[in-house]
């Protein structure tokens, strides 16, 4: 395998023109990585504001739990 130099200044264009390719081919990885971005943002929130540091009783979850069933149904 040979040895190729390449100025900085080169490879940082190389590296550039690489990623503006991979980006306008491939729309769907990006899209895909938002989506991923923003579900794991969202999770995170979700938890987030679920820390309250209350706790509820196993027996009494259950029992309400039943009862917004029955609601619906």
């Amino acid at each position: 395998m040979d040895t190729i130099t390449i100025k900085r200044r080169e490879l940082k264009k190389l590296i550039r023109e690489t990623f503006e390719d991979v980006l306008s081919d491939r729309k769907d990885l990006i899209s895909e990585a938002l989506l991923e971005a923003m579900e794991d943002i969202g999770l995170a929130k979700a938890i987030e504001s679920g820390r309250t540091g209350q706790f509820v009783d196993t027996k009494e979850f259950k029992e309400r739990l039943t009862s917004r069933i029955k609601r619906i149904k």
